[in-house]
C-alpha cells in the first residue's frame, strides 16, 4: 500500500500543471496593474508625497506664467523673420507651439536637483518622475517633427509618450504580458496584440526611411537632363513600389510573422480584389504602358474629347491635366490607351492652326493674300520661319472665302487667344486698304393691296 501511495504521488508530481488560459493570464496581469495603479495613487497621501504634487502644480503654474508672458513676444519677433528658410521657420513654430512644456523642463530639473541635495532621494522621486517624463516628450515632440507626413507623425509621437511613459513607471514588462495574451491564430501563426504593435512601429519607421531614400533619388532623377520625362517617372514609381514593399515584408520578418503562414490567406485575397478591383488594376497597367511608350509625359499638351488642356503630373492611377481656365482635370490611365487622344506636342511642339474669313467679290483676291500674311505675321507667337499662307477655298453667296494657316510652337499659352489675335490684326489691316468684309443681306416684300387684288381676280 506504501509502494502504490508513493507511485500515485511520484505520478501526481510528474504530471504538469495546465498552463493558464489567456484571458485567465490578462485578467491576473490587469488586476496587477490595477493593485499598481492603486497604491500609487495611495502613497500620494503620504505628506512628502502631497508636497511634491504641490511642488509640481506650482511648477506648472509658473510654466504657464511665463508662456504668457514670453509667448506673444516670441510669436511677434518669428513673423519679422520673413527671409528666414522654412526649416527654421517650422523649427520656431515649433518652439512656440511647446514654450509651456520647455519652461516646465526648464523649471523642474534645477528643483529636482535642489531637493535630491537637500533630503533623501525618497521625497523627490515624483519630482524626478514628471521632469523625466517631460523631458522625455519634448524631445520626443521635436524629433517627430521631422516625419512630414501628419498622420504619421501623430501616430509616432502618441505611441513614443506612451513607451517612454510605461519606461520611466517601470511597467513595461507588465504592459508588454497583457498585450500579448491578447492574441489570435491564423494556422500556425499566432499574431498578438503586442506583435501587432511592434509592427507598426517597425514598418513605420521603415517607411520613413523609404520615404527618405525615394524622395532623395527621385530628386536627383528629376535633376537628370539625359532621361526622359516619361521615363523619370517610370523610374520613381517603379523605386517607389520596390521600396515600399520591402519596408512592408522586412518589418513583418522584423517582429517575427512568419509570411509563409499567410501565404493561402493573401492568395484568397488577391483573388477577391482581383476580380473587385478590376478598373484599378487596369489603370495600373495602363500607366506602365503609357510611361514605357512614351506616348504621354509631362508638360505635353492634349485634347481628349472635351478637355483641352496640357499634362501635369503622371500617376499610377490617373493622369492629371490642367486646362486653360484653372481646372484640373483626373483622367483614368485607362482611358487615354483605349480613347483616341490629340497630343499636339508628341514629336515636337510645332502647332499649325488655321481661321477662315471672307471678302466681298470687288477685292482683288491677290491682294487680300498678301495683306492676310502679312497681318498674321505681325502677331507675337506666329512662328515667322514657318510662314503663313493664304488659300481661296470657294465662292461663297455673298463672299470669296479663304482659310489662313499659321504655325505657333506654345500651345500651352492657348489657342483661342492666338486665333483672336490674328482676327484682330486681319481686321485692322483691311480697314487700312479699304477691303470690306461682306455679311449676308436679304430683300423683305411686304403683300399689300395688289395682292389681295390678285387674289379676288
Amino acid at each position: 500500500m506504501e509502494q502504490e501511495d508513493v507511485s500515485t504521488q511520484a505520478a501526481g508530481a510528474a504530471t504538469p500543471e495546465p498552463a493558464p488560459e489567456p484571458a485567465a493570464e490578462a485578467q491576473d496581469i490587469a488586476l496587477d496593474l490595477w493593485q499598481e495603479g492603486v497604491d500609487f495613487a495611495q502613497g500620494l497621501m503620504r505628506p512628502w508625497n502631497a508636497y511634491q504634487v504641490a511642488m509640481i502644480l506650482g511648477v506648472v503654474v509658473l510654466a504657464w506664467l511665463a508662456t504668457k508672458v514670453v509667448g506673444p513676444r516670441l510669436h511677434d519677433w518669428l513673423r519679422g523673420r520673413e527671409g528666414w528658410p522654412k526649416w527654421k521657420m517650422r523649427f520656431g513654430v515649433l518652439l512656440h507651439r511647446r514654450l509651456s512644456l520647455i519652461f516646465f523642463v526648464l523649471l523642474m530639473w534645477p528643483l529636482v536637483w535642489i531637493m535630491r541635495e537637500v533630503t533623501w532621494p525618497s521625497r523627490s522621486y515624483l519630482l524626478g518622475v514628471s521632469a523625466q517624463l517631460a523631458m522625455a516628450w519634448l524631445v520626443i515632440a521635436v524629433i517627430t517633427r521631422l516625419i512630414s507626413n501628419g498622420f504619421l507623425r501623430t501616430v509616432v509621437r502618441y505611441a513614443g509618450w506612451a513607451w517612454v511613459t510605461l519606461s520611466i513607471l517601470g511597467i513595461t514588462e507588465d504592459v508588454q504580458r497583457l498585450l500579448d495574451s491578447a492574441a489570435v491564430h491564423l494556422g500556425e501563426t499566432r499574431i498578438s496584440l503586442w506583435i501587432v504593435l511592434q509592427a507598426v512601429f517597425v514598418i513605420g519607421a521603415l517607411f520613413m526611411l523609404a520615404r527618405f531614400v525615394s524622395t532623395t533619388t527621385s530628386s536627383r532623377i528629376k535633376k537628370n537632363t539625359e532621361i526622359s520625362p516619361s521615363m523619370q517617372v517610370l523610374v520613381v514609381k517603379f523605386l517607389q513600389v520596390i521600396l515600399y514593399g520591402m519596408a512592408f515584408f522586412i518589418g513583418l520578418r522584423a517582429v517575427g510573422v512568419d509570411l509563409t503562414g499567410l501565404a493561402v490567406l493573401s492568395g484568397a485575397i488577391g483573388v477577391g480584389l482581383g476580380f473587385g478591383l478590376q478598373k484599378v488594376v487596369s489603370n495600373l497597367v495602363s500607366g506602365i504602358i503609357i510611361l514605357l511608350d512614351k506616348s504621354i509625359k509631362p508638360g505635353d499638351v492634349i485634347s481628349l474629347g472635351d478637355t483641352f488642356g496640357w499634362i501635369n503630373s503622371l500617376g499610377a492611377r490617373y493622369v492629371s491635366v490642367v486646362t486653360r481656365d484653372g481646372r484640373e482635370y483626373l483622367i483614368p490611365n485607362e482611358d487615354l490607351i483605349t480613347g483616341q487622344v490629340v497630343n499636339w506636342s508628341h514629336s515636337n511642339d510645332f502647332v499649325r492652326l488655321d481661321i477662315y474669313f471672307g471678302t466681298s467679290y470687288g477685292c482683288d483676291p491677290h491682294l487680300v493674300r498678301k495683306i492676310a500674311i502679312e497681318a498674321a505675321q505681325g502677331v507675337e507667337r506666329v512662328l515667322s520661319f514657318k510662314a503663313p499662307v493664304c488659300h481661296i477655298v470657294g465662292f461663297g453667296d455673298s463672299s470669296v472665302d479663304y482659310i489662313l494657316r499659321f504655325w505657333i510652337t506654345d500651345p500651352t499659352g492657348g489657342l483661342t487667344n492666338i486665333r483672336g489675335n490674328v482676327y484682330l490684326a486681319l481686321w485692322d489691316a483691311f480697314q487700312e486698304h479699304g477691303i470690306s468684309i461682306p455679311f449676308p443681306q436679304r430683300e423683305v416684300r411686304l403683300l399689300g393691296d395688289e395682292g389681295e387684288k390678285e387674289e379676288a381676280s
